[in-house]
C-alpha cells in the first residue's frame, strides 16, 4: 500500500527541482539578439533561501543550460545546480553519492517526461498542477499551483509545516 505524501513528508531532508516547468513556467522569451529568458516566482526564491537556511539540501537538476538560470540559483545559496543534464537519472544517482542521501530523504518535483526516471526513484514524486499526465500518474502530489507560480514554495512550506521548521518569519535574504 502505498502512503499518503504527508507520512513521508516528516523524513525529507532534501528537495530537488527541474527548472523549467516547475521553477518557471516553461515559456522561453527569445530576443532579437537569440538570447533565451525565463521568469522565476520570487516566493519560490523565498522558499528555497529558508530551506536552505534551515538546513536543507537543494539541488537542482536541469536539461536547460540557461547561465542566467544558473546565476539566480547561485544568489539564492544553491550550490547544488546542474545544467544542460540529458540523463538525469545518472546526475541523481551522482548527488546521491557525493552527498550520501538516501532516495527516502528526497522530495524531486518534475513537470515532463525527462523528470520521470528520477521521480520514479524518490521517496515523494510531486508536481505542478500543469505537469504532463505521465508525471501526474506517478506523484503523490500534485501541487495547486502551476510552475512558475508558487509550485516550489508549496512542496516546501508543506514540508517544513509538517516538520514544525515553518511559522513564516525569517530573515532570509532572497532577492
Amino acid at each position: 500500500m502505498t502512503k499518503s505524501y504527508k507520512e513521508i513528508m516528516p523524513n525529507i531532508t532534501t528537495f530537488i527541482f527541474d527548472v523549467d516547468g516547475v521553477l518557471t513556467n516553461g515559456i522561453v522569451h527569445i530576443s532579437t539578439t537569440g538570447e533565451l529568458t525565463r521568469a522565476m516566482n520570487i516566493k519560490d526564491g523565498y522558499a528555497l533561501k529558508t530551506a536552505i537556511d534551515l538546513g536543507y539540501n537543494i539541488c537542482i537538476i536541469s536539461g536547460g543550460a540557461n547561465e542566467g538560470v544558473r546565476k539566480r540559483l547561485e544568489g539564492l545559496g544553491i550550490n547544488d545546480i546542474y545544467l544542460g543534464t540529458h540523463n538525469k537519472l545518472i546526475q541523481f544517482k551522482e548527488y546521491l553519492e557525493n552527498k550520501n542521501i538516501c532516495p527516502k530523504e528526497i522530495l524531486y518535483m518534475g513537470d515532463d517526461i525527462p523528470d520521470l526516471p528520477v521521480m520514479k526513484e524518490v521517496a515523494l514524486a510531486c508536481c505542478p498542477k500543469d505537469a504532463v499526465s505521465e508525471i501526474k500518474e506517478i506523484s503523490l502530489y500534485i501541487s495547486h499551483f502551476k510552475g512558475g507560480f508558487g509550485c516550489v514554495r508549496d512542496v516546501i512550506e508543506q514540508v517544513l509545516k509538517v516538520q514544525g521548521k515553518w511559522n513564516g518569519q525569517f530573515d532570509a535574504k532572497y532577492d
